[in-house]
Protein backbone atom coordinates (compact mmCIF):
# COMPACT_ATOMS: atom_id res chain seq x y z
CA UNK A 1 0.00 0.00 0.00
CA UNK A 2 1.58 3.34 -1.01
CA UNK A 3 1.53 6.33 1.31
CA UNK A 4 -1.27 8.17 -0.44
CA UNK A 5 -3.43 5.05 -0.29
CA UNK A 6 -2.46 4.64 3.37
CA UNK A 7 -3.53 8.23 4.08
CA UNK A 8 -6.77 7.66 2.23
CA UNK A 9 -7.33 4.49 4.23
CA UNK A 10 -6.77 6.42 7.46
CA UNK A 11 -9.47 8.90 6.71
CA UNK A 12 -11.87 6.47 5.10
CA UNK A 13 -11.57 4.57 8.36
CA UNK A 14 -12.24 7.81 10.18
CA UNK A 15 -15.21 8.74 8.02
CA UNK A 16 -16.77 5.28 7.96
CA UNK A 17 -15.89 4.52 11.56
CA UNK A 18 -17.48 7.68 12.84
CA UNK A 19 -20.35 7.49 10.37
CA UNK A 20 -20.98 3.93 11.55
CA UNK A 21 -20.96 5.16 15.12
CA UNK A 22 -23.54 7.79 14.11
CA UNK A 23 -25.85 5.02 12.97
CA UNK A 24 -25.71 3.77 16.57
CA UNK A 25 -26.46 7.20 18.03
CA UNK A 26 -23.25 8.89 16.89
CA UNK A 27 -19.86 9.26 18.46
CA UNK A 28 -19.89 10.75 21.90
CA UNK A 29 -18.22 14.07 22.54
CA UNK A 30 -15.39 12.31 24.42
CA UNK A 31 -14.86 10.05 21.37
CA UNK A 32 -14.89 13.08 19.04
CA UNK A 33 -12.34 14.76 21.31
CA UNK A 34 -10.24 11.58 21.17
CA UNK A 35 -10.41 11.54 17.36
CA UNK A 36 -9.41 15.21 17.18
CA UNK A 37 -6.45 14.70 19.53
CA UNK A 38 -5.34 11.56 17.68
CA UNK A 39 -5.59 13.16 14.22
CA UNK A 40 -3.57 16.17 15.37
CA UNK A 41 -0.91 14.04 17.06
CA UNK A 42 -0.51 11.99 13.89
CA UNK A 43 0.33 15.15 11.95
CA UNK A 44 2.70 16.37 14.68
CA UNK A 45 4.56 13.04 14.52
CA UNK A 46 4.72 13.10 10.71
CA UNK A 47 6.00 16.67 10.85
CA UNK A 48 8.75 15.71 13.28
CA UNK A 49 9.78 12.89 11.00
CA UNK A 50 9.86 15.23 7.99
CA UNK A 51 11.88 17.84 9.87
CA UNK A 52 14.48 15.24 10.75
CA UNK A 53 14.65 13.62 7.29
CA UNK A 54 14.08 16.30 4.67
CA UNK A 55 16.80 18.57 3.30
CA UNK A 56 14.25 20.65 1.36
CA UNK A 57 13.65 24.03 3.06
CA UNK A 58 10.02 24.25 1.86
CA UNK A 59 9.25 20.78 3.22
CA UNK A 60 11.05 21.51 6.50
CA UNK A 61 9.16 24.79 6.92
CA UNK A 62 5.84 23.09 6.24
CA UNK A 63 6.71 20.28 8.67
CA UNK A 64 7.50 22.84 11.38
CA UNK A 65 4.19 24.57 10.72
CA UNK A 66 2.39 21.22 11.13
CA UNK A 67 4.19 20.61 14.42
CA UNK A 68 3.40 24.10 15.73
CA UNK A 69 -0.20 24.35 14.55
CA UNK A 70 -1.33 20.83 15.42
CA UNK A 71 0.36 20.99 18.84
CA UNK A 72 -1.55 24.21 19.50
CA UNK A 73 -4.86 22.62 18.51
CA UNK A 74 -4.18 19.68 20.81
CA UNK A 75 -3.45 22.08 23.68
CA UNK A 76 -6.75 23.87 23.00
CA UNK A 77 -8.63 20.57 22.80
CA UNK A 78 -7.04 19.33 26.03
CA UNK A 79 -7.83 22.59 27.83
CA UNK A 80 -11.43 22.46 26.64
CA UNK A 81 -11.79 18.82 27.66
CA UNK A 82 -10.42 19.65 31.11
CA UNK A 83 -12.78 22.63 31.44
CA UNK A 84 -15.76 20.51 30.43
CA UNK A 85 -14.57 17.63 32.62
CA UNK A 86 -14.51 15.40 29.55
CA UNK A 87 -11.72 12.89 29.06
CA UNK A 88 -10.96 12.21 25.38
CA UNK A 89 -11.85 8.57 24.78
CA UNK A 90 -10.28 6.06 22.50
CA UNK A 91 -12.62 4.53 19.97
CA UNK A 92 -12.35 2.08 17.11
CA UNK A 93 -11.79 5.12 14.88
CA UNK A 94 -8.94 6.61 16.91
CA UNK A 95 -7.32 3.18 17.26
CA UNK A 96 -7.46 2.59 13.50
CA UNK A 97 -6.03 6.07 12.91
CA UNK A 98 -3.09 5.18 15.13
CA UNK A 99 -2.53 1.86 13.37
CA UNK A 100 -2.62 3.40 9.89
CA UNK A 101 -0.32 6.24 10.96
CA UNK A 102 2.21 3.76 12.32
CA UNK A 103 2.20 1.96 8.97
CA UNK A 104 2.47 5.22 7.02
CA UNK A 105 5.36 6.51 9.15
CA UNK A 106 7.12 3.16 8.76
CA UNK A 107 6.96 3.54 4.98
CA UNK A 108 8.15 7.15 5.17
CA UNK A 109 11.13 6.08 7.28
CA UNK A 110 12.22 3.83 4.42
CA UNK A 111 12.52 6.75 2.00
CA UNK A 112 15.20 9.40 1.51
CA UNK A 113 15.76 12.64 -0.37
CA UNK A 114 13.30 13.70 -3.05
CA UNK A 115 11.35 10.44 -2.72
CA UNK A 116 10.77 11.15 0.97
CA UNK A 117 9.77 14.77 0.29
CA UNK A 118 7.27 13.76 -2.39
CA UNK A 119 5.75 10.98 -0.31
CA UNK A 120 5.46 13.20 2.78
CA UNK A 121 3.84 16.08 0.89
CA UNK A 122 1.51 13.74 -1.03
CA UNK A 123 0.50 12.28 2.32
CA UNK A 124 -0.15 15.74 3.76
CA UNK A 125 -2.37 16.72 0.81
CA UNK A 126 -4.45 13.57 1.15
CA UNK A 127 -4.49 13.77 4.96
CA UNK A 128 -5.69 17.36 5.11
CA UNK A 129 -8.36 16.80 2.45
CA UNK A 130 -9.68 13.82 4.38
CA UNK A 131 -9.57 15.80 7.65
CA UNK A 132 -11.65 18.56 6.03
CA UNK A 133 -14.14 16.00 4.77
CA UNK A 134 -14.39 14.41 8.22
CA UNK A 135 -14.78 17.84 9.88
CA UNK A 136 -17.55 18.87 7.50
CA UNK A 137 -19.44 15.60 7.24
CA UNK A 138 -18.93 13.94 10.61
CA UNK A 139 -17.22 15.84 13.43
CA UNK A 140 -19.07 19.18 13.32
CA UNK A 141 -22.49 17.63 12.71
CA UNK A 142 -21.82 14.98 15.37
CA UNK A 143 -20.54 17.21 18.18
CA UNK A 144 -23.20 17.73 20.83
CA UNK A 145 -21.30 20.22 22.98
CA UNK A 146 -21.32 23.76 21.52
CA UNK A 147 -17.77 24.53 22.73
CA UNK A 148 -16.35 21.33 21.20
CA UNK A 149 -18.17 22.06 17.95
CA UNK A 150 -16.88 25.65 18.12
CA UNK A 151 -13.28 24.48 18.51
CA UNK A 152 -13.60 22.19 15.49
CA UNK A 153 -15.17 25.02 13.48
CA UNK A 154 -12.43 27.40 14.63
CA UNK A 155 -9.60 25.15 13.41
CA UNK A 156 -11.25 24.30 10.09
CA UNK A 157 -9.80 27.35 8.22
CA UNK A 158 -6.29 26.41 9.39
CA UNK A 159 -6.74 22.87 8.06
CA UNK A 160 -7.90 24.33 4.73
CA UNK A 161 -4.84 26.61 4.68
CA UNK A 162 -2.59 23.61 5.43
CA UNK A 163 -4.15 21.79 2.47
CA UNK A 164 -3.54 24.75 0.16
CA UNK A 165 0.06 25.08 1.38
CA UNK A 166 0.70 21.36 0.91
CA UNK A 167 -0.74 21.52 -2.62
CA UNK A 168 1.56 24.44 -3.44
CA UNK A 169 4.60 22.49 -2.24
CA UNK A 170 3.37 19.38 -4.07
CA UNK A 171 3.20 21.40 -7.27
CA UNK A 172 6.71 22.82 -6.80
CA UNK A 173 8.15 19.37 -6.06
CA UNK A 174 6.63 18.06 -9.27
CA UNK A 175 8.61 20.64 -11.23
CA UNK A 176 11.99 19.64 -9.82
Amino acid sequence: MNLVRAATFVFLALAFGVAGAQDKGGPTDPQIAGIVVTANQIDVDAGKLAKSRSKNKEVQGFAQQMITDHTAVNKQASALAKKLKVKPEDSDTSRSLKTAAKESNGKLKGLKGAAFDKAYVDHEVEYHQQVLDAIDKVLIPGAKNAELKGLIEKVRPAIAAHLDHAKMIQSSLGKK
